[in-house]
């Protein structure tokens, strides 16, 4: 396997529908596309491959040569023009307008139009769907501004929080259905505070959690003091990580280098 700095890879789809995993209870028919570009295969026996780009963002690829990229920006991005993109508008460290030609979706986190941004679609193996939460709060200004990004490959089913602010409510806990990996924001000053970043991942109950969008070892080790010591935590090497539903762990935090 050929390991790239700053890239996150992905999903690896077999058989089943990539949205078999999650079982969200209030969720519509997806849109279904073909994809274009085919990137270099995961592991036979992965289902995902997981690297990290920098800041909030994070590369995935599928077995099917599926890619996106979370929280795109100008700043962090893949060696290569990912298949789909997903933006929160926090900072422009979270979105941009300048798109690289390949793109194919570009999932906008709210709607510029003032309304709510929904996005459901399917490209060949990969399932993305959005979750509308808020920035600064859950009304009020930054209402229906952020988004929770859900990204489904065959029995695996990752979320990315955004820019997310508050606790969830049950509606939201609904549309999201079954998480087994949580990407999470742990800066505990420009989101949520870690406690509320605790109570977040407790609503949500995956089976892994990564840290992301903070600043400095001593942040990230406030946060894990606030988790329950039941959590393994798990240190990587390098920033990319491949996973199964066979080799999923239970209550583990993983890091990444340059998280």
């Amino acid at each position: 396997m050929v390991r790239i700095a700053a890239v996150v890879a992905w999903f690896v789809s077999a058989s089943l529908p990539a949205w078999a995993g999650c079982f969200p209870i209030a969720q519509g028919p997806a849109s279904l596309h073909l994809a274009a570009y085919t990137p270099e295969p995961l592991p036979e026996d992965a289902t995902l491959r997981l690297s990290f780009l920098g800041h909030a963002s994070f590369l995935i690829e599928s077995q099917g040569g599926v890619s996106a990229v979370t929280d795109y920006n100008a700043v962090h991005r893949a060696p290569f023009a990912p298949t789909i993109v997903t933006m929160n508008n926090a900072h422009r460290t979270h979105w941009t307008d300048r798109i690289e030609p390949g793109v194919e979706e570009v999932l906008r986190g709210w709607d510029p139009a003032g309304g709510l941004a929904e996005h459901d679609v399917t490209i060949d193996d990969m399932r993305v769907r959005n979750v509308v939460t808020s920035v600064r709060g859950r009304e009020g200004w930054g209402a229906n501004s952020n988004s929770i990004f859900v990204f489904e490959v065959d029995d695996l089913c990752v979320a990315h929080l955004g820019h997310l602010h508050h606790p969830l409510e049950d509606y939201h806990l609904a549309e999201l259905g079954i998480i087994d990996v949580l990407l999470v924001p742990v800066d505990g000053m420009w989101t949520m505070p870690h406690r509320t970043a605790v109570e977040v991942i407790e609503q949500i109950r995956p089976a892994v959690v990564v840290p992301m969008h903070y600043f400095g070892r001593h942040v990230l080790d406030a946060f894990l003091a606030q988790m329950d010591p039941a959590w393994g935590v798990r240190w990587l090497e390098e920033p990319v990580w491949s996973l199964s539903r066979a080799s999923l762990p239970f209550r583990q935090i993983v890091v990444m280098p340059g998280s």
